[in-house]
């Protein structure tokens, strides 16, 4: 089968939602399952990057290449496992908002960015970890992507943020790319025993239908230490809750977005392998 690029940003306006801690997850367990993965860190904080155990460095980002002063080939970082590769992120993209406001091209410019890497052909999926505001910079990803993964945690007003975030969906899908799509909505930080978590889960399930990923990601302690560590937690602790589930997802994720791969054709006693 012809490897097809899938373009997905990670994406909700809302911070703490464990967006990051989703791409990373995510792209680590598709990398183990022999899926090549260029994670593009968007966020100016550089979690994603950090969290994939690499510096921050200056000129090293997709912000040099959206100036024209470098070639994005020359920015994507290798790291420490196969298939997993980052565009890191530095703090002058915390800028770019005001700098790239006026341009004309501003909405495809990262589209343009990432063109001769989709051409390319070298990898199964592109992840861009989006900023948590409906800024410049995240209307540019969706533009560029075929589809928006959205994390959420099941809490009070989950429904008003998916509500933010969906209008744009719709807005950019009529103006400017129509080929964008919802890929769906994941639960993150599940307290499964919490009433409002069930209520607010089954409020979204019943709004969204199929756009909701069966899998849940659990609060777990391990999760939570692996940023700091430099490690996903699906490498840094595969047995705990949090990496099983991740790899869960991750499976659930390829099923909905094959690329050279019939993801369904595994067989289910790999799937938490």
């Amino acid at each position: 089968m012809e490897r097809r690029t899938k373009t997905i940003a990670i994406a909700n306006q809302k911070g703490g939602v464990g967006k990051t801690t989703t791409v990373v997850n995510l792209a680590a367990a598709l990398s183990a399952r022999k899926r090549t993965v260029l994670v593009v860190d968007l966020d100016p904080q550089a979690h994603a990057t950090l969290g994939l155990g690499l510096e921050k460095q200056p000129g090293v980002s997709l912000y040099p290449v959206l100036l024209g002063e470098k070639d994005v080939a020359d920015v994507i970082q290798p790291t420490k496992w196969s298939n997993l590769n980052v565009i890191p992120s530095e703090v002058d993209l915390a800028g770019a908002e005001l700098e790239f406001g006026t341009r004309e091209d501003r909405l495809q410019m990262i589209g343009a960015a990432l063109e001769p890497v989709k051409k390319s052909g070298a990898f199964d999926y592109i992840l861009l970890d989006c900023p948590p505001s409906l800024g410049i910079v995240m209307t540019s990803s969706l533009v560029a992507s075929d589809g928006v993964l959205i994390p959420i945690q099941a809490e009070f007003l989950a429904m008003d943020g998916l509500a933010l975030i969906t209008n744009s969906i719709a807005r950019i899908q009529q103006s400017v790319n129509p080929r964008l799509e919802l890929n769906g909505i994941v639960f993150t930080m599940v307290n499964a025993v919490a009433r409002l978590t069930q209520d607010v889960m089954h409020e979204v399930r019943g709004h969204f239908g199929e756009k909701v990923y069966e899998t849940t990601i659990p609060r777990n302690v391990r999760v939570s230490e692996a940023p700091s560590m430099g490690v996903p937690v699906v490498f840094l602790d595969p047995r705990s809750k949090g990496a099983e589930s991740y790899r869960a997802f991750a499976w659930e994720f390829m099923a909905k977005n094959p690329t050279r791969f019939d993801a369904s054709a595994a067989p289910d006693g790999e799937r938490n392998g």
